[in-house]
């Protein structure tokens, strides 16, 4: 979609809208657009982010209910407003000024997740040192009279699915790039719970003088490293797209050996790479190329470090 965008004289940035707001509308993967992850109370809400890398302007929404063109919202917030990200009720607000429709983003399949997981007595879930035992039952939680901290590093279950985000990048015929992202968050997430995806140099990243990278895997882990904007930089450096993609997950992997992740990276002369984390479950990572010199859109795949 994204390609076909360009092909027709669109720029970069209707590209990125326009490809991540089909993921949207297809659901991808059920990690993508309306129906999918529901939080702790049952409800889902977006997160998006849309990035210009000649003005270096990012539009990004968080936590958005009710609203099913998330990225749609995030182009607006670019163009309509002095801000970078709306969060929120009031992010809801926005997007019905702008002209979306609200509407309800929770499906049969959404709901139907929700009560399997109430049924295994909400496992599992994103709280720790809490009263009841999380890993045990279901809240109401609360802070105990006495902290004993113990460290847990819990494997994403999502991580046999090969993503949990839309993330693109779009170099145009003169360099240009623009990136973004889209997502329903991490499933069963605490309300409120915010990922990578629309902090900008975390889900994406985007400069027209060096190049562009996206991420995907465990927000909450991944945003603490900024690797779309490392990768980026790494590029501007002279680093293989390749290679800056490896130094970032490389680097995360320092502090969280079991994260699941993966970012994509190209730079300006439209050399592209992409590295993921190794873990159970999770060897390779797929993505899929548009570019003059393939026939159509093509499936890569690379091995995970």
């Amino acid at each position: 979609t994204a390609w076909r965008v360009l092909e027709l004289g669109g720029s970069e940035l209707d590209a990125v809208e326009r490809g991540c707001g089909q993921c949207e509308i297809d659901q991808c993967d059920g990690s993508v657009g309306y129906g999918g992850s529901p939080d702790e109370s049952g409800e889902t809400t977006l997160d998006a982010m849309i990035m210009n890398g000649n003005t270096m302007e990012v539009g990004a929404v968080a936590d958005l209910r009710r609203v099913k063109n998330a990225i749609g919202v995030a182009r607006k917030v670019i163009e309509y407003t002095k801000h970078t990200l709306l969060v929120g009720e009031s992010a809801s607000l926005f997007a019905v000024r702008m002209g979306f429709p609200y509407e309800d983003l929770t499906t049969q399949n959404s709901l139907a997740l929700y009560s399997e997981w109430l049924n295994q007595r909400c496992q599992p879930n994103y709280w720790k040192n809490v009263v009841p035992d999380s890993s045990k039952s279901c809240g109401p939680y609360k802070q105990p009279e006495k902290v004993t901290s113990k460290e847990e590093q819990i494997t994403s279950q999502r991580s046999l699915r090969n993503h949990d985000t839309i993330g693109m990048v779009v170099i145009g015929v003169n360099g240009t790039v623009a990136s973004g992202t889209s997502t329903n968050g991490a499933v069963h997430k605490i309300p409120g719970r915010v990922g990578d995806s629309p902090i900008a140099g975390a889900g994406s990243y985007a400069d027209s003088t060096a190049g562009g990278a996206a991420a995907t895997g465990d927000g909450d882990i991944m945003m603490r490293f900024l690797p779309s904007y490392q990768a980026v930089e790494y590029m501007r450096m002279g680093t293989d797209p390749t290679v800056a993609c490896q130094k970032v997950i490389s680097r995360i992997q320092k502090y969280a050996p079991k994260f699941f992740g993966a970012v994509i990276c190209a730079n300006t002369t439209g050399s592209y790479g992409a590295a993921c984390n190794k873990i159970p479950g999770f060897t390779q990572f797929h993505f899929m190329v548009s570019s003059p010199l393939l026939s159509q859109p093509t499936e890569q795949v690379v091995d995970c470090m």
